[in-house]
């Protein structure tokens, strides 16, 4: 374990499993958060779910610290290793390419402020829509009228586009990259994982926009 995390190929397995899981959780998250357009008894309900799932087996709320724990790993797991991957390609390249252009495209150039930006988005996320401490209702056990309360005001809205203008950026390079550390592009995958790395993107970047949009517009109120 110790040599696969030491070694630059085992990083970037590493940091492309993780992605994967947080992936999953992204798809997963994204068709939760539709619910929101069929009135707070469907997301209220869909909420208490989350909370009651695996009882009796599991206590209440245990399947969400179960995926809480899951994804602050592959998060940290994540960050860790694009930081080091990025110190060690520093390093190995002590002089600076004259053309920026040359050595990274501008999706791989915007994925380290990228990941700085969705750190920072998912404190904020966690204050607003988990703790409450932000959001101007933060009743527990609410859900719907908390989604509705925080998009209710401007500076939510900026932030939440911003972070899924972000997180459609990441998933699109990262996509293909993570296929390409895992052996999984081949000559005649290439063009339908790529093809799937925009698709994701494209239909979370719009998922995720929809609840905002919704709430501004008046849909969900």
């Amino acid at each position: 374990m110790r040599t696969l995390w030491g070694s630059t190929i085992g990083k970037k397995v590493v940091m492309a499993v993780s992605g994967l899981v947080m992936l999953a959780y992204l798809v997963a998250h994204m068709l939760g958060n539709l619910k929101v357009f069929f009135g707070p008894g469907e997301m209220n309900g869909y909420a208490h779910w989350l909370r009651t799932f695996g009882e009796p087996v599991l206590h209440y709320e245990w399947f969400l610290w179960v995926v809480r724990v899951v994804l602050l790993a592959a998060v940290v797991l994540h960050g860790v290793s694009a930081y080091q991957l990025s110190r060690r390609d520093i390093a190995a390249r002590p002089v600076k390419y004259q053309h920026k252009r040359q050595r990274t495209s501008y999706a791989t150039r915007t994925m380290r402020w990228g990941g700085i930006i969705l750190t920072l988005f998912i404190v904020w996320h966690l204050l607003d829509l988990t703790t409450g401490t932000v959001n101007p209702r933060g009743q527990s056990g609410h859900p719907y009228e908390n989604i509705v309360a925080a998009f209710r005001t401007w500076y939510a809205n900026v932030i939440y586009i911003v972070a899924m203008l972000a997180v459609g950026l990441h998933i699109r390079h990262g996509f293909w990259s993570a296929a390409q550390t895992l052996g999984v592009t081949k000559p005649g995958t290439a063009r339908v994982l790529k093809a799937t790395s925009n698709v994701l993107a494209l239909v979370l970047t719009l998922g995720f926009l929809s609840v905002p949009l919704g709430v501004m517009t008046g849909v969900v109120n």
